[in-house]
């Protein structure tokens, strides 16, 4: 429960795939976002912490403890977190059936949120969506993080060019995704089956990621939102005390915990 003096900016905000422990997690942008937009309620929406990629090497500088300082900073100060997890994340799962918390923060697999517009919407990272995440397909999905991991490397030192040249920053890899076929195919079915499990189920609409592209939209009646990542695009759904749904877009170019990056709106709904 917020306290009584202070009314949060919004009534809820959404974030996900912010993927700590990875060098290509966002984490001073991100610092900065929730040191300048509180809620009433914080959903972390999987692939927080990147178990993947720490698997394989260890990776953790200060910036991603800020993270966590941030989001328990948030729980202590009264907002209500919940940590639904993610296949990067996918080893807190194990741990599901002691209804798993930290401090705070509780820990769910999915979550059913209840909308200021009246709407019930399904609150899950995505990955069952995801026909590649099966358990037979599944080496497909580490080889394409291989190949994603290498985009983002790639990216970094084509944007490190770009700002000796004074051009903005620029995604290698969601370019990629907007203009490569299948890449958009597999985009559309993920949206597709979300909204088909949601009509079955009974949900007005879904809040997931996944698969880091930020979106909001109808699908035939089912409310698609999708809060995106903080690896490349820095973006965050945010719940209006109105009702009103919104996509934020931080630029991620040269921010720090300790500046007030002021967020791009990129799309708003009733």
């Amino acid at each position: 429960m917020t306290r009584p003096d202070t009314r949060p900016d919004y009534r809820s905000i959404f974030i996900s795939d912010v993927h700590l422990g990875s060098a290509g997690c966002q984490a001073d942008a991100l610092c900065a976002f929730m040191k300048t937009h509180t809620s009433e309620q914080l959903y972390l929406v999987g692939d927080i912490i990147d178990g993947w990629r720490m698997r394989k090497k260890w990776f953790w500088p200060q910036s991603h403890t800020n993270v966590i300082r941030r989001i328990l900073t948030a729980a202590k100060r009264g907002t209500d977190v919940t940590y639904i997890i993610g296949n990067h994340d996918e080893f807190l799962r194990a741990f599901l059936q002691f209804r798993l918390n930290f401090g705070e923060i509780a820990v769910r697999n999915r979550a059913v949120h209840e909308g200021e517009d009246g709407k019930r919407y399904l609150v899950v990272h995505g990955d069952m969506f995801d026909g590649m995440m099966r358990a037979d397909r599944k080496w497909i999905m580490h080889l394409g993080d291989h190949a994603y991991n290498f985009l983002l490397w790639t990216n970094t030192k084509l944007n490190a060019v770009r700002r000796r040249l004074g051009m903005p920053y620029w995604s290698l890899s969601q370019a990629l995704k907007k203009r490569t076929k299948r890449a958009l195919n597999h985009i559309h079915n993920f949206e597709g089956h979300v909204a088909d499990y949601c009509r079955r189920k009974g949900f007005d609409g879904a809040i997931c990621g996944h698969i880091h592209v930020a979106e909001m939209r109808d699908i035939d009646g089912i409310t698609y939102m999708n809060d995106g990542d903080w690896v490349e695009s820095c973006t965050a759904l945010v719940e209006h005390h109105d009702g009103r749904w919104e996509l934020l877009h931080f630029q991620p170019h040269e921010v720090t915990e300790t500046q007030a990056a002021a967020p791009v709106r990129v799309q708003a709904v009733a």
